[in-house]
């Protein structure tokens, strides 16, 4: 009996995998001499991305996909002089800055720090031993 659940359970998981490993989907790609591209794909298995851009300047584009669960992804993005932007409902945010850290820094930005004057640089003479005087040692 153990057995028969154990292959029986190895079926059930080369089968699962069977499905995703053999995704079949479509794809288009156009890639212009002047460096501006596109491409979107699509698979069987409900995975889908799409990007458009003008090559090593800005990229725009979205991809989504299932989670385990069930739960639909869905990413955009932007890539340019500011970085790579991502957004996304799945995506984390940062927690709300707290008020005192607020009220913190709009005070540092009305009352600018007190400049100190630069101290001089002392001049400091070298010992009487380097004025001429013969060293004992090395």
């Amino acid at each position: 009996m153990f057995r028969f659940i154990l292959v029986s359970a190895l079926i059930a998981c080369v089968a699962a995998t069977a499905e995703d490993a053999y995704a079949t989907g479509s794809q288009f790609l156009d890639i212009q001499p002047d460096g501006q591209y596109q491409y979107r794909y699509d698979t069987s298995n409900g995975i889908t991305g799409q990007e458009s851009g003008y090559a090593g300047y800005s990229v725009s584009g979205s991809n989504a996909y299932y989670s385990p669960e069930g739960q639909l992804i869905q990413t955009t993005y932007v890539a340019d002089e500011n970085g790579y932007q991502p957004q996304g409902a799945h995506l984390p945010t940062p927690p709300p800055i707290p008020d005192y850290i607020l009220r913190s820094l709009e005070y540092i930005r009305t009352h600018p720090q007190y400049d100190e004057p630069q101290q001089q640089q002392q001049q400091f003479s070298r010992p009487a031993a380097s004025r001429g005087q013969k060293r004992i040692f090395g």
